[in-house]
């Protein structure tokens, strides 16, 4: 149902085209690594937290951890993460295949600045096993971001 999801939702912005679909794991960053046979670093890990009692959701570069000082400055708050059990029910897409796009109404998007280093990035599609190619340009429209934010630690 999740890949139906970022699907019709890909479909609006005419980038339906360009899901993979894999028949191996890509639920990590690893994983979705060695499917796509690139660098860690293009990966588009979706991580969600909550702030002010609402579900957020911060696309970053697959190689960055968040840093918990960037991200108190810019959300006021400590950095908690959704709780395993409670990411589906509150975004939309289970654990392993989370994307920003189809996700639920209620929750707001934010791009790391980490991804402004690669022309091309590859965002989860809603399940384990997918993923979508993109250029930062369609990401923006795509995920119907709010902001771009600086969130994590420094890349090595």
């Amino acid at each position: 149902m999740s890949l139906i999801k970022a699907k019709e939702h890909l479909k609006k912005y005419g980038l339906e085209d360009k899901i993979i679909e894999f028949s191996v794991s890509s639920a990590t960053v690893q994983e979705a690594a060695k499917a796509l046979n690139c660098k860690e670093a293009k990966i588009a890990k979706t991580l969600g937290f909550i702030v002010d009692n609402k579900p957020i959701l911060i696309v970053t570069s697959g190689d960055q951890k968040i840093d918990n000082s960037k991200y108190k400055t810019t959300f006021h708050t400590k950095a908690k993460m959704i709780p395993l059990e409670e990411v589906e029910p509150q975004i939309g897409h289970k654990v392993g295949g989370v994307c920003p796009f189809g996700i639920s109404d209620n929750v707001k998007v934010y791009l790391d600045t980490s991804l402004k280093r690669f022309s091309i990035i590859y965002p989860a599609c809603g399940t384990s096993n997918s993923a979508v190619e993109l250029a930062l340009s369609d990401l923006e429209k795509a995920s119907n971001y709010t902001k771009w934010v600086d969130v994590c630690k420094n890349a090595k």
